[in-house]
Parts: structure tokens; C-alpha cells; sequence
């Protein structure tokens, strides 16, 4: 199994009002059993589930790792619910990096006005929210710096600059090149032992 997409119009509402909202759906899912080492998150009112493959958790730790040589354990994240805007966004990205100075808001979660990187490893059915909803979203958030590796074309690719919904400035280099992200981030992200599937 790749992925599971659940019908939201099927889940029990929490709240009186009728109202569907992210942690009505989230409530819900805590209930069902949801197997260990499926990643959850729900883009535009759809809920997606899939599991980590190693590909995709070895690319992953490879960008933590190359943060954590700049940055505190406690400003980087992985797999961790943040609300967007939009309808129902509620993302749980493959790596973060949040603002130093970044607190919790009254709900205990991390705001998205405190990310300034996102990276999601692609997989091959989440692909388009991606490249598509999720890459609008972090734009329209403001998000400054949201990176893309792909395993299966095995290339990366950059964004930066966002405006409305788009990124004004968009980077495409093959894995094994060095990404020069001294300007956004304060590193060069070597991609060179990226695997690709």
C-alpha cells in the first residue's frame, strides 16, 4: 500500500456546529488505527496516509542532518501537524525549520508564520500535492524557502521568493549536485548520497 485517501464527508463531526474542522479531523483519525510509521496529513479537506519507504527516510535524515550542523535539534521538525491557510490544511512536512524565537500558539502547535524552510521527499502518489497545492500553500504562507527532492526523477528543486501563490524564483538540480542554499538557509545542501528509487 502507497497510500490510503479517506472521504472526509465520512467522518463524524466533533463539534455541534457541523462545521468540519482540522482538529475534528484530526480527533478522528486518533481514533482510527492508523498503522506506526504511516505519515498523516490532510491537503485541501483530503486526508493522505502513506508509509515511510527507506528512500524516502534516508533523504530525509540526510537534510536533517546537514541542518543540524547549523542549526538547534529543537528548531527543526519532521512529520509534525502544522495549520496552513486554506481549506483544512493541515500539513505534517517531511523536514522544517522553524524561526529562532519560535513558540507554540494557544493550542500547543507550531505556527506557520515561524517556518522558513519546508523540504518534502517525494512520493510517487503524493507527488501532486507537492508540486501542485502544497507548493501554492507554502507561498501563500510566506514560506521563504520550500524544497522538493525526488526520488524518482532524482532531481531537486528550489523554491524561493514567494508571492501570492507562487514562488517568483524556482532552481531545478540533479541529485549529486551541491545546492547552494548559503543565502536562505546558511549551508550548502549536498545531495550527492540522495538515493533514488
Amino acid at each position: 500500500m502507497e497510500i490510503a485517501q479517506i472521504d472526509t464527508g465520512r467522518i463524524e463531526m466533533a463539534d455541534s456546529s457541523d462545521e468540519l474542522t482540522l482538529d475534528a479531523m484530526f480527533e478522528a483519525l486518533e481514533k482510527m488505527p492508523v498503522p506506526e510509521g504511516v505519515k498523516v496529513e490532510i491537503v485541501e479537506g483530503n486526508i493522505f496516509m502513506s508509509p515511510q519507504r527507506d528512500t524516502h527516510w534516508e533523504i530525509i535524515l540526510d537534510i536533517v542532518e546537514q541542518l543540524r550542523t547549523m542549526y538547534p535539534r529543537r528548531r527543526i521538525k519532521s512529520d509534525v501537524r502544522i495549520d496552513y491557510p486554506g481549506h483544512l490544511n493541515g500539513f505534517a512536512t517531511d523536514v522544517t525549520l522553524l524561526a529562532d524565537g519560535a513558540a507554540k500558539d494557544s493550542k500547543g502547535r507550531w505556527r506557520y508564520q515561524d517556518v522558513e524552510f519546508v523540504a518534502e521527499v517525494i512520493s510517487k502518489r503524493t507527488g501532486t500535492n507537492d508540486y501542485g497545492s502544497k507548493r501554492a500553500t507554502y507561498a501563500e504562507a510566506g514560506v521563504p524557502v520550500y524544497l522538493i527532492a525526488d526520488p524518482y526523477t532524482g532531481r531537486c528543486r528550489l523554491f524561493t521568493e514567494p508571492k501570492g501563490c507562487e514562488y517568483l524564483t524556482e532552481l531545478s538540480v540533479p541529485f549529486g549536485k551541491e545546492l547552494n542554499l548559503t543565502d536562505v538557509v546558511g549551508l550548502t545542501l549536498k545531495t550527492d548520497e540522495f538515493p533514488r528509487d
